[in-house]
């Protein structure tokens, strides 16, 4: 089997809901309190996965996390029955409730960040949980993580994995959507990109002024220490803190990158002809050839239009059917629908460069609350011997689909509002649901309520 790069989506959880939680994503906060379909947006990842899976790509699936998460309202003075917990928050509390009770685990681009084996000094792959320090309802989703990705790539001798860094905002990490990884092959050693937001243990550096910057330099050089990777291979950059003003809360909603193309937006970094050069640069020292920079004009796409459509949020894929060296792109309809965006990307495939095909899909229910294709999957680089390595039951297929989508509708509602978070029984059915996905998937007991 050759080297491949694989797609690990998150399955939507059973608790899916629009709580307005993520200060500084414009979709999340603008769409607080919305009802929500958790049915619809697990079956609308889940197709996005077999549609890949089905054009030759590598596509495996990510457990959700548990929630209500009990163990955090009781950790903060919520106490008695399962039942009695819920009904105290509810009443006394409801935002914590709402945070407890989010489903954002599904955007697993914020998992973890993954380096390749190729690229780590002890040739084992690695990954580290993010700490999503930002936002109090993604803060607690880390231990669960690991312990997912664990039964995911189980076998110690190919996969390596991190506790997530202190919890702090000095090491605010918010994972792969604020790393790329270019190379030319993807079993060659390539050069892994850091986009962050601010530096912590600077007072003079820039940072942005009226939304936080999630990622920090700090963060970024400590996940590079632990994966044990080349320094000459590696080029950390800033993002615009403009951007992130503007409602650019990852790099991911700004900037894509694969092979050797990266495809940002003009605004997307604070120096961009330097991030240009150095990444130039760590190209030719890991051996490669030349990068393709697309830089999108603003005058073409706004940030706005960026934000909005999602385009950036887009994932660059190489498919089979498709001649050596063309890519595919993955977007949201939202980008047909802005006119902007749309022409854009009519004369984008159409162009002298190395994107040939646009493929398109519904995920509507993520894009409500802030989250496009890019968010919705982690990238990992798979050898032969790791794919054999990891956990079967994860992997896309005919089957796991179809077990999948008759889950889905024997254990989803199809409308969620926050008043139905203080019902016991939504409580039930999640656990019911997950007890069973964990058998589906081979998991073990990866779940508090289950130890």
């Amino acid at each position: 089997m050759p080297t491949l790069e694989a797609n690990f989506d998150g399955l939507v959880g059973p608790t899916h809901n629009y709580g307005g939680l993520s200060y500084g994503n414009v979709a999340s906060s603008s769409n607080s309190a919305r009802p929500s379909n958790p049915k619809q947006a697990a079956q609308q990842g889940l197709h996005k996965m077999k549609s890949l899976h089905d054009l030759g790509m590598l596509q495996g699936v990510l457990a959700p996390q548990s929630r209500p998460d009990l163990n955090t309202l009781r950790r903060i003075g919520f106490s008695g029955t399962d039942n009695q917990v819920i009904d105290q928050a509810a009443k006394k509390a409801p935002a914590l409730l709402v945070s407890c009770y989010s489903a954002s685990s599904m955007w697993t681009a914020n998992a973890a960040t993954v380096s390749p084996s190729t690229d780590c000094k002890d040739g084992r792959l690695h990954f580290t949980p993010a700490n999503l320090v930002n936002r109090f309802h993604r803060s607690i989703e880390h231990a669960t993580t690991g312990r997912i990705l664990q039964a995911t790539f189980a076998n110690q001798e190919c996969f390596a994995h991190h506790q997530a860094l202190p919890s702090s905002d000095h090491f605010g990490d918010e994972g792969a959507a604020n790393h790329t990884r270019f190379c030319s092959a993807y079993g060659q050693s390539g050069v892994e990109f850091f986009v962050y937001g601010q530096q912590a243990f600077s007072g003079t550096a820039p940072k942005p002024a009226r939304y936080p910057a999630r990622q920090s330099l700090e963060a970024s050089q400590a996940v590079s220490r632990l994966h044990g990777l080349k320094e000459q291979h590696v080029v950390f950059a800033q993002q615009n803190p403009a951007v992130i003003d503007a409602g650019v809360f990852h790099n991911d909603v700004i900037a894509v990158g694969n092979g050797l193309v990266s495809f940002y937006h003009q605004q997307a970094f604070l120096n961009p002809k330097q991030v240009s050069h150095d990444l130039q640069s760590a190209i030719n020292q890991a051996g490669h050839g030349e990068m393709q920079f697309i830089e999108v004009p603003n005058n073409q796409v706004s940030v706005q239009d960026a934000v909005t459509s999602y385009l950036f949020n887009s994932q660059l894929l190489c498919l089979p059917h498709l001649a050596p060296g063309k890519m595919a792109m993955v977007v949201p309809q939202e980008c047909h629908s802005n006119v902007k965006v749309s022409a854009y990307l009519d004369e984008l495939v159409a162009g002298d460069n190395a994107i040939d095909q646009i493929l398109t899909f519904d995920l509507q229910q993520s894009m409500i609350n802030g989250g496009g294709p890019a968010c919705l999957r982690l990238r990992v680089v798979l050898n032969a011997a790791e794919q054999s390595a990891v956990n079967p039951a994860c992997m896309m297929n005919s089957h796991l689909f179809t077990r999948l989508m008759s889950w889905t509708e024997t254990h989803y509602r199809d409308r969620l509002i926050e008043a139905d978070l203080a019902d016991p029984q939504l409580l039930i059915e999640s656990h019911s649901a997950l007890d069973e996905l964990t058998q589906i998937l081979h998991l073990g007991s990866v779940y508090d309520f289950q130890f």
